[in-house]
Order: structure tokens, then C-alpha cells, then sequence
């Protein structure tokens, strides 16, 4: 087995010990066997989008199947793990803590497991499933460094969630989806140059500061997903909502108004 696979065996292990003493390993399953879940993005979308490993997981073993133990290993070595008592119901603790390797070291294991896990269709299994011994080359791991390239619009929409746009409180406050959005130049590192309201806000209410707030771009998102089809728009683009989950740029049509939540 890898080196690298073997700490974080190590890491994972004596930290379910030392904090949930309480947990026999037959409630775990496969008595504690950690997995690896490259599932739902894939290895190589991890690597250069969210600049880490996919998670490695241990789970209950019960019904509703959640996890006991979470690590997440960045592409620097540094990881934070996250434990989950009652039967993954609670959260435990939060551990910062990093690897002993290198990253060119680390990132052969990505290759490793983007070649044996991904490529062989095998997601979300129990990592001694996985060839994690295997050694890439000069070529596949230049390949791998060249997904990156794939991956170069996901990732400047990634940086676009991180920044701040003005929002109105019809929104935030109101329960309204997005109806009408902007996207201006940015005024500054922290500025995405999105601004988003509900639709049917005069100038006169946009004027008060009381009636618009910041926040960021990745948390309008999480209200209104939709939004996800047109946050990576350049600059000097409006757009209006057209039904609960499309837009029109420059649509000169009244914006679709439907709430998130009453």
C-alpha cells in the first residue's frame, strides 16, 4: 500500500480512537474500512478545481449509512478531518493536521488513483480496493497536469463564488430568487461586479442602503442553484429570469418572480 494512503489510514485511525472511544468496530462498516470518494467529481476534478484529494470517509453501519470519519487531504499536504458521533448525527471535532510528503510525491498519488480508481470505473470504494502502489511516469503525470486546462472555466467560476456582490434584501430577507442581475467590472480583488435583486425594486429602493447588503457570490447560489448557468459571465452582461430555472441576457420582458422560501 502507498506510503501516503498509509498515514492517512494512521491519521483516521488513531483519531476515531482517541475521540470516539465509545464506538465498537463492528458498528462501523466493514469494521472501520475507509473509503475513497471519488464518486461524485472525480480525482482529477478535485486535484484542480477544489485543489485537494477526494475525501476519504469511514461510515456507520446502520440504516442511514452516515459517515463517522471525514479527511480531506489538500493538494499541499495539509488536511483537516471531521469526526461524527451518533452515528454520524453529531458533529465531534475538527482536526487540522498535514501529511508527511511532498507534493510531487502527493500528486503521483493523485495520478495513481486517477489511473486505478477513475479510469477503471471503480467510485466510492474501500481504498485497499485500489493499486495505490502504482508508479505513473513522466508522461501521465504531465498529462494529469495538463487537465488543468479542462478544468479552466470551472475554476474561474470557483474564484467568482468566492467574491462579493450586492445583493437586495428582498432576497436575503424577502425569500425571493434572483429575477434581475448585473455584472459590472469589479472595483477591487474582492469584488465579483454581480449585483442581484429580486426584479421589481425601483431606484428609489435600491438607493437605501438599509434595503441591499454583501455577501458572497457562492452564498446567493446556494439559495438560487439556477444561478450556476450564467455566474461565470464576463462582465457588462444583465440577465433576466424567464422561468425558475433559466435566464435571458438583455431579455427586456418582465423578470419570472418566484420565491426560495415563504
Amino acid at each position: 500500500m502507498n506510503k501516503i494512503v498509509e498515514q492517512i489510514l494512521s491519521i483516521m485511525k488513531s483519531n476515531m480512537d482517541e475521540y470516539l472511544p465509545d464506538v465498537p468496530s463492528d458498528q462501523y462498516e466493514e469494521s472501520g474500512k475507509v473509503y475513497y470518494m471519488n464518486g461524485r467529481n472525480g480525482t482529477e476534478f478535485e486535484w484542480h478545481v477544489n485543489n485537494c484529494l477526494p475525501s476519504f470517509m469511514v461510515f456507520y453501519d446502520d440504516e442511514d449509512n452516515l459517515g463517522a470519519a471525514k479527511l480531506v487531504v489538500n493538494t499541499d499536504g495539509e488536511a483537516s478531518l471531521f469526526l461524527y458521533g451518533d452515528h454520524g448525527k453529531t458533529a465531534v471535532k475538527e482536526i487540522k493536521t498535514s501529511l508527511d510528503v511532498e507534493k510531487t510525491e502527493l500528486l503521483k498519488l493523485a495520478v495513481c488513483l486517477s489511473r486505478n480508481a477513475d479510469d477503471e470505473e471503480i467510485w466510492d470504494a474501500a481504498i485497499d480496493r485500489i493499486d495505490s502502489d502504482y508508479e505513473p511516469d513522466d508522461e501521465e503525470i504531465a498529462e494529469f497536469n495538463n487537465g488543468d486546462e479542462d478544468f479552466e472555466d470551472l475554476c474561474d467560476v470557483k474564484s467568482i463564488l468566492e467574491k462579493a456582490a450586492l445583493v437586495s434584501k428582498k432576497i436575503t430577507e424577502g425569500g425571493w430568487k434572483v429575477g434581475y442581475l448585473i455584472r459590472e467590472d469589479p472595483e477591487d480583488e474582492i469584488d465579483s461586479g454581480w449585483q442581484f435583486f429580486a426584479g421589481d425594486e425601483d431606484d428609489d429602493y435600491v438607493e437605501q442602503e438599509s434595503n441591499v447588503t454583501v455577501c458572497s457570490v457562492g452564498d446567493i447560489v446556494k439559495l438560487d442553484p439556477a444561478l450556476m448557468s450564467v455566474i461565470g459571465s464576463e462582465p457588462g452582461v444583465e440577465f433576466v429570469r424567464v422561468s425558475s430555472d433559466e435566464f435571458e441576457e438583455d431579455g427586456e420582458q418582465d423578470p419570472y418572480m418566484e420565491k426560495w422560501k415563504e
